[in-house]
């Protein structure tokens, strides 16, 4: 996506956020410029230190997702019996919405960041894991056999094969799921904690009834989510190349 558009789009936000305020004409709804001078305010006095600890929070989870899902759908991709034992398994999980264990995982790991990160990669373990298990066994096998036919052992597969293979589609599954890690950061941190842009929207803004810094609050934590969004993707350009080369 270009920047232009980005930006294009960004304007008429803020322009439709615009007419809605003169519109409703209530303290419910700031206007934007209301909400920006909040955001410069409120940055030095604690919303900057909320935005990186929201942050740290999320970059955590992923990073455990990731390496705890990536070798375990492997592992399922190229091994039909131990897929065919987990699989069962996987599928009662996986559509189970796993924010309903936050109440255990926080009597386990307590308010502090582990049960947040916990229940973050909890939820993007599972989506990353099927994801690589579908792409690791959908490998045309004829692709396999040239390459064994080379010398190559398990662990060269799994280096030049299977990994470049569902790279793609690891970091596909991550930028669709930045919205669901975020949206879950929110529920976790508005209660049981004194940090994170959630305590910080609902307690501190929301609870005060100031509506320019809660909107402020809202704009960060959509920064946030934009950023390990348009993050994933230039990964996605600096790890698979080949996906951009006719584009």
């Amino acid at each position: 996506m270009r920047r232009r558009d980005v930006i294009l789009a960004a304007i008429g936000v803020i322009v439709v956020w615009q007419g809605l305020a003169w519109v409703v004409h209530r303290d419910v709804l700031p206007a934007p410029y209301e909400v920006f001078r909040a955001l410069i305010v409120e940055v030095p006095r604690g919303l900057g230190r909320h935005f990186l600890v929201s942050a740290w929070r999320v970059v955590a989870s992923v990073i455990v997702a990731v390496a705890a899902a990536v070798p375990a759908g492997l592992v399922l991709g190229q091994s039909p019996s131990l897929n065919r034992i987990f699989s069962p398994l996987i599928y009662i999980i996986y559509p189970v919405p796993k924010i309903v264990f936050l109440p255990i995982i926080l009597l386990f790991l307590g308010v502090g960041d582990r049960s947040k990160i916990f229940i973050i990669a909890l939820i993007l373990f599972f989506q990353v894991l099927v994801v690589v298990r579908d792409e690791a066994s959908g490998i045309r096998p004829e692709l396999l056999y040239s390459v064994r036919s080379l010398g190559a052992g398990r662990r060269a597969l799994f280096r030049f094969v299977y990994l470049p293979a569902t790279l793609p589609a690891v970091l596909t599954a991550l930028r669709v799921s930045v919205g669901t890690a975020v949206a879950v950061l929110f529920f976790a941190e508005s209660f049981a904690t004194t940090s994170g842009l959630g305590y910080y929207i609902i307690v501190e803004a929301w609870g005060r009834l100031a509506y320019p810094e809660m909107y402020a609050g809202v704009v960060a934590m959509s920064v946030l989510g934009l950023t390990l969004y348009f993050a994933i993707d230039r990964l996605e350009k600096r790890l698979s190349p080949w996906l951009f080369v006719n584009r």
